[in-house]
């Protein structure tokens, strides 16, 4: 069956376990995981994908997996990818969706984490740029600045981030606005090191090179 990103925006259990993984994110002390998190992921998984001329199914299925990529965190964060990946294998089997879909969802999933994720497919590539480069101020849950940690910082740092796609270079660009009073741009190149080489790899598989920007320094 042809199972649309509509289908499973709208699924009670994926919608359960998205804000279920958040509430547990964010009894550890984590950055947001919500709505607004999956949505923009979702979205941008979908934009790269496009970008570069792929076939509307593998958007769609970008999409889907965009969204539904965090419910692993439902049960822990501790290897949440690949639990979350045999979670959307057994909704979206219920759900009737074609295993070839499934294979490709499913496998995007479980390597969207810089733990032990590699960029597999054009699906899990996507999916890794989009979310790794979703770093915002709105993110951080934490209002006491004086009780901020490392990560707290970085993410309430960037008063702007936004995802370039400049098909002319062949060049995916993330470019930040960061203000160095809260965090310096060494600490932000530190902490999320892993993530932007692993967007790196990501890119690369795409056929495409990926750069990051911030106050107008190249940092990668």
């Amino acid at each position: 069956m042809n199972i649309t990103f509509e289908d499973v925006k709208n699924n009670k259990e994926f919608n359960t376990y998205i804000m279920k993984g958040n509430e547990l994110l964010g009894a550890l002390g984590f950055t947001e995981h919500s709505f607004a998190h999956v949505n923009k992921v979702s979205v941008t998984a979908a934009r790269i994908l496009r970008e570069l001329g792929y076939e509307e199914r593998t958007i769609e299925l970008a999409r889907i997996a965009g969204y539904i990529h965090d419910i692993g965190n439902m049960v822990n964060r501790v290897d949440h990818a690949q639990t979350g990946a045999l979670m959307a294998f057994t909704i979206l089997t219920k759900m009737g969706m074609d295993p070839e879909d499934i294979a490709d969802v499913a496998g995007a999933i479980g390597n969207h984490d810089e733990g032990a994720g590699i960029p597999v497919s054009p699906i899990a590539a996507a999916l890794i740029l989009a979310d790794k480069t979703d770093v915002r101020r709105s993110r951080v849950r934490n209002l006491d600045i004086g009780k901020f940690d490392i990560h707290d910082r970085v993410n309430y740092a960037v008063e702007k981030s936004e995802l370039v796609i400049d098909m002319g270079n062949k060049i995916v660009r993330l470019e930040m606005k960061i203000d160095t009073k809260i965090c310096s741009l060494m600490d932000y190149f530190e902490i999320f090191l892993v993530r932007m080489l692993m967007c790196r790899r990501a890119a690369e598989f795409l056929n495409i090179k990926f750069e990051l920007m911030a106050n107008g320094s190249k940092l990668l």
